[in-house]
């Protein structure tokens, strides 16, 4: 897998030399080959609640979607594969409509308390339920309330690390309550021996 052999089109390449940074992505194109997901990357999959999804429509424009579940939903079948369950939504169809004709398609999730962004080209397919029961089983998601329409998977190409600068860091109100767990604790024990210390008082002026 080569990100920058696949992403830098000539018309790219040309914008590079003009601004000055082609030197440094032609070494990228030589040396920035890998045999598919490293840990990195696949620590970071499996830590997302979300993340966005490109594909191509054939009235010429690109279409965005945003896609979302529990932590961990969408899952790392290989290191070139990804899948997940989509579930039920409005109903528009536009994303799978645009993989019917074009299936590649590009990621973009983002760590946004580690301000980290990683991008992934990949080529999608569209499975139904009936078709592979096995791996709906496999992407079942437990302890959460969801009506499944459909598999996609994605076939891995290529993938790259964004850099940081301009992540905002946000936290989501469950990471929120992790930080300040112990702080809670703390003062629940503080509010404990408060009350305690009143009813020794108490009892002792009796």
């Amino acid at each position: 897998m080569n990100y920058p052999k696949l992403a830098f089109t000539d018309a790219i390449k040309k914008l590079q030399e003009q601004h000055g940074s082609r030197n440094n992505y032609d070494r990228m194109e030589r040396y920035s080959s890998t045999e598919g997901l490293t840990s990195r990357e696949i620590n970071m999959i499996a830590a997302r609640n979300s993340f966005y999804m490109a594909s191509f429509g054939k009235n010429g424009f690109p279409y965005i979607q945003h896609r979302g579940g529990p932590k961990g939903f969408l899952k790392v079948l290989d290191a070139q594969s990804l899948a997940f369950l989509d579930f039920k939504g409005n109903m528009q169809y536009i994303s799978v409509g645009n993989i019917k004709t074009d299936n590649k398609i590009a990621l973009i999730m983002v760590d946004y308390p580690a301000k980290a962004r990683l991008k992934i080209y990949a080529e999608a397919e569209v499975v139904s339920l009936q078709e592979n029961p096995d791996l709906e089983k496999k992407l079942k998601i437990e302890g959460y309330n969801y009506r499944p329409e459909r598999i996609m998977l994605f076939h891995v190409k290529a993938f790259d690390w964004n850099c940081p600068q301009h992540i905002t860091p946000r936290y989501t109100v469950e990471e929120i309550e992790e930080v300040f767990a112990p702080q809670k604790a703390y003062i629940e024990t503080l509010e404990q021996e408060v009350k305690n210390l009143k009813r020794r008082l108490v009892i002792d002026g009796q």
